[in-house]
């Protein structure tokens, strides 16, 4: 499986990077066929408290393309929430087989 985390306009810290890897891994590790995942991670403008983006896309062959994306105070918060997103989404497509 390939990961690949990618920040905008900004450098990732080593512990945000930590952070998304446990998080990926535990998703990894319950759906065992995930080939490629792709983080995008950006700071929307305005300024305001809710301005951390991440966009998530899974990638799992022969079941196509997941995203999902969510905005949040942090980071962490929104890689969380995207991640749960992708679940909900795998989970579909494996009870639809």
């Amino acid at each position: 499986m390939e990961v690949r985390i990618q920040s905008i306009h900004f450098d990732v810290s080593e512990k945000l990077a930590d952070f998304i890897n446990k998080k990926i891994d535990r998703l990894a590790r319950r759906f065992v066929n995930i080939d490629y995942v792709d983080v995008n991670l950006t700071v929307v403008k305005p300024e305001t408290a809710m301005n951390k983006q991440a966009v998530i896309k899974v990638i799992v062959p022969h079941q196509g393309e997941q995203v999902a994306t969510k905005v949040a105070d942090s980071f962490e918060e929104a890689v969380d929430m995207a991640l749960e997103a992708i679940e909900r989404q795998l989970e579909k497509v494996k009870a639809k087989k």
